[in-house]
C-alpha cells in the first residue's frame, strides 16, 4: 500500500474522474468535491482522465491543476472509452482508497464521506446503489432493469442491482483490477469479479449538472453485449439448447409426417409453411453464428496483445510526487507516454 508522508498523517482519497466532453461541468465538479473533502477532513487528489475529448476538457483540467496542485492530469491520446479510462486513472493514483465518480454530478460528491466511513469499518469496496434515478426515462430505466435481472441470474458473479461505476475500493482491490489484463472491460462485473467485503451505500442519483449524456441507446446496447460476453458463456449453452430442442421438434413432425401419409394416404401440403420454418431456421442459424462470432471477435482482439491506452501525456499531483514511492508505475503505459510538471 502506498503511504503519503509520514506514518501518522491521514489516508489520502484518489478521486477519479474520467470525462469525454465534459467542459461545462469541471469547475462545478472541483468546487464540490473540494468542499465535500475539507469540509470532512479528508484529504484528497483528483485524478482527471480526458478521453480524447474535442471540446475546452483538456485545457480546463490544465488550468484547474494550475490553480491546483493537487489534481493530476491523465491524457489518453484518442477516446477508447470509460471503462479503458477509468483503468487509466487507477493506474495513475496514489492514494489508500480510490474513488470513481462521473464529472457530470450526477453522483453527487456528499456521498463520499459515507463510503470513506464504510471502508475504515474494514470494507474494501463501498458502492454507490441508486434508489431513484432522475433525468433518465422510463425506457431506460426498464432496460437496465432488464440487463441487471439478467447478468443476475445468468452471470456466474453476481452484480448489484442499479448500481454504477461510482464506489470506493480499497488499494489491494485496485491493484487486483491492475492485474486483470483483458482489453474488453466490463468495470461493473470485474468489481464484483475481483471480490472481497463490499458492502452497498444507498443513494439519490440527480440529473446531469450540464451538458448531455454521452450514452445512448446503441452505445448502452453494446456495453450490455460486453458485459454479458465478459462473463458468461451462458448464450453459447443456450444456443446449444435451442438447436437440440427444434432438432427434436423436427425429427417428431418428421415422424407424424410419415405416419400420417402412410395409414391416411394424404399428400403432404403446405408450402407456406415449408418457407415459413426454413426461414425460421435460417434465422436461428444466423443469431448463433452472430454469438459465436462476438465471442471469436473477442478471443481476436485479447490475442494481439495491444495496449489498453496510450498517453499522450501526464500531469501529476503534489500528492503524486510526494508520495513515499513516488508517481506509480505504469505497466500498461506504452513509450509514447510523457509527463508533465
Amino acid at each position: 500500500m502506498k503511504t503519503i508522508g509520514p506514518q501518522n498523517q491521514p489516508e489520502l482519497l484518489s478521486v477519479i474522474a474520467p470525462a469525454y466532453n465534459e467542459e461545462d461541468g469541471l469547475v462545478e465538479f472541483v468546487r464540490r468535491i473540494d468542499e465535500v473533502m475539507k469540509g470532512n477532513g479528508l484529504v484528497h487528489e483528483i485524478v482527471f482522465v480526458n478521453d480524447g475529448s474535442t471540446d475546452r476538457t483538456l485545457s480546463i483540467m490544465q488550468s484547474l491543476r494550475a490553480a491546483n496542485a493537487n489534481i493530476t492530469v491523465v491524457n489518453l491520446s484518442r477516446n477508447f472509452g470509460k471503462e479503458i479510462a477509468m483503468t487509466a486513472g487507477i493506474a495513475h493514483a496514489v492514494g489508500d482508497a480510490l474513488i470513481i465518480i462521473d464529472t457530470d454530478l450526477q453522483d453527487p460528491p456528499e456521498v463520499i464521506p459515507e463510503m470513506v466511513a464504510v471502508w475504515r469499518s474494514g470494507y474494501d469496496v463501498a458502492y454507490g446503489q441508486r434508489t431513484e434515478r432522475q433525468g433518465e426515462t422510463w425506457v431506460k430505466k426498464s432496460t437496465a432493469r432488464g440487463f441487471y435481472w439478467f447478468v443476475k441470474h445468468l452471470g456466474p458473479v453476481p452484480i448489484p442491482e442499479n448500481t454504477g461505476d461510482f464506489r470506493l475500493i480499497s488499494r489491494r482491490a485496485a491493484q487486483a483490477l491492475l492485474q486483470v489484463p483483458e482489453r474488453h472491460r466490463f468495470m461493473k462485473g470485474l468489481y464484483a469479479w475481483v471480490g472481497f467485503p463490499q458492502k452497498a451505500v444507498v443513494y439519490k442519483r440527480h440529473a446531469r449538472f450540464a451538458g448531455t449524456t454521452k450514452w445512448n441507446y446503441w452505445k448502452l446496447w453494446n456495453l450490455a453485449i460486453e458485459g454479458i460476453t465478459s462473463f458468461t458463456i451462458i448464450p453459447l449453452k443456450l444456443a446449444t439448447y435451442i438447436g437440440f430442442l427444434i432438432a427434436l421438434l423436427a425429427f417428431g413432425f418428421g415422424i407424424f409426417i410419415i405416419i400420417k401419409a402412410l395409414f391416411f394416404g394424404e399428400e403432404v401440403r403446405g408450402f407456406p409453411t415449408i418457407m415459413t420454418v426454413m426461414l425460421l431456421l435460417g434465422g436461428v442459424q444466423l443469431i448463433v453464428l452472430g454469438l459465436i462470432g462476438e465471442y471469436l471477435g473477442r478471443i481476436f482482439n485479447e490475442t494481439k496483445q495491444r495496449p489498453l491506452y496510450v498517453l499522450e501525456s501526464v500531469a501529476w499531483s503534489e500528492a503524486a510526487k510526494q508520495s513515499a514511492e513516488g508517481p506509480p508505475p505504469n505497466e500498461l503505459r506504452t513509450p509514447a507516454s510523457r509527463s508533465v510538471g
